[in-house]
C-alpha cells in the first residue's frame, strides 16, 4: 500500500505551537524563530487545506479542524518514540555477539571483556557476550557485531588493528629441542618441525605443554610469557598479519559497538 507523504516537521511544529498556543514560545521549545514557526503553519495549513490557528482578543486559539487532528497526531508521536526505542533495543546495549579464535579470547580478549563489564555495568544487570563458535563466521547468518581474525589487514571489512604485527619465538621453561609449526607462520629455512599444528591455538597449547619451540603473534604469547608459563627465545620482529577487530562498515554506526571498540582498540 503506497503511504500518504507526510510533513514530518511541519506537524511537529504544530504539535509544539497547539500545545503552547503562542508561536514565539513553540519557537523557543524548537530553537527556530517565530517566523519560522509562521512559515510551517501556514504550509501545513495549504497543504492540508484547513485553518489551524485563528487570533482572537485573548490571543491564539485552535480551529474546531485544529483541534480533531491534534489528539491523533500526539498519538502518533508517542508511537514513533516507541518505535525508536524498540529499534534500539533490537540493538541490545548489554548484549554482544562476537566471533574470536578461542586461544586469542583465553590469552588476550576475556580479561578485557570482564574489566570492560565491571567497569561499564556497576549499576546494571551486566553484559552478555555471545561467542560464535567459527571465528570466521558470516555476519550476517551468525548476526555477529564484531570479529577478531588474525589477518593483515581488514580487507572488504571495517576494522582496528589490536595488537602490533609483531612476532615472537617461545617456549615452555623446560622445553624439547624442537620445533612447531602451523599454517601461517613459517619457520626457519631447513627446520624440520616435530608437530604441525593447525592453528596458532594448536601451537600454543603445544608449546606449554613443553614440546618444543614456535613462533607466535607476540599478542597471542606476551600474556604466558608474563606469567612464567613461556620463556621468549628471541625479541619481537615485524610479522605480516596481526589481531584486528572486524565488523562491516553499517555496524560501526551502532553505538555499543563503538563503546567496546574505543575499550579495546590502543
Amino acid at each position: 500500500m503506497k503511504r500518504t507523504h507526510l510533513p514530518l516537521n511541519a506537524l511537529r511544529v504544530f504539535d509544539a505551537a497547539a500545545r503552547h498556543l503562542s508561536f514565539t514560545r513553540a519557537a523557543d521549545e524548537l530553537a527556530v524563530t517565530p517566523a519560522a514557526v509562521g512559515q510551517q503553519i501556514r504550509a501545513l495549513e495549504d497543504v492540508l487545506g484547513v485553518v489551524l490557528f485563528r487570533r482572537t482578543s485573548k490571543g491564539l486559539e485552535l480551529t474546531p479542524e485544529g483541534e480533531a487532528g491534534l489528539d491523533p497526531l500526539r498519538e502518533g508521536f508517542l508511537r514513533f518514540e516507541e518505535s525508536v526505542a524498540a529499534m534500539q533495543a533490537g540493538q541490545a546495549s548489554d548484549r554482544y555477539t562476537i566471533a574470536t579464535p578461542r586461544e586469542f579470547y583465553a590469552e588476550w580478549l576475556a580479561p578485557r571483556l570482564a574489566k570492560f563489564q565491571s567497569e561499564t555495568t556497576r549499576d546494571s544487570g551486566g553484559v552478555q557476550y555471545i561467542l560464535a563458535p567459527d571465528e570466521h563466521a558470516d555476519f550476517t547468518e551468525a548476526n555477529l557485531d564484531l570479529a577478531i581474525r588474525l589477518v593483515d589487514g581488514p580487507g572488504d571489512l571495517q576494522g582496528v588493528q589490536l595488537a602490533p604485527a609483531l612476532r615472537v619465538t617461545v617456549a615452555a621453561p623446560e622445553h624439547r629441542d624442537a620445533w612447531i609449526d602451523w599454517p601461517g607462520m613459517p619457520l626457519p629455512q631447513g627446520v624440520n618441525p616435530c608437530i604441525k599444528a593447525g592453528s596458532p591455538g594448536q601451537a600454543l597449547a603445544s608449546a606449554l605443554a613443553g614440546m618444543g619451540r614456535t613462533i607466535l603473534p607476540l599478542a597471542l604469547a606476551e600474556s604466558a610469557i608474563a606469567r612464567g608459563s613461556l620463556i621468549a627465545l628471541t625479541e619481537p620482529e615485524p610479522a605480516i598479519r596481526s589481531y584486528w577487530l572486524l565488523a562491516p562498515a553499517p555496524q560501526w554506526r551502532s553505538k555499543k559497538v563503538r563503546a567496546l571498540v574505543s575499550y579495546l582498540a590502543p
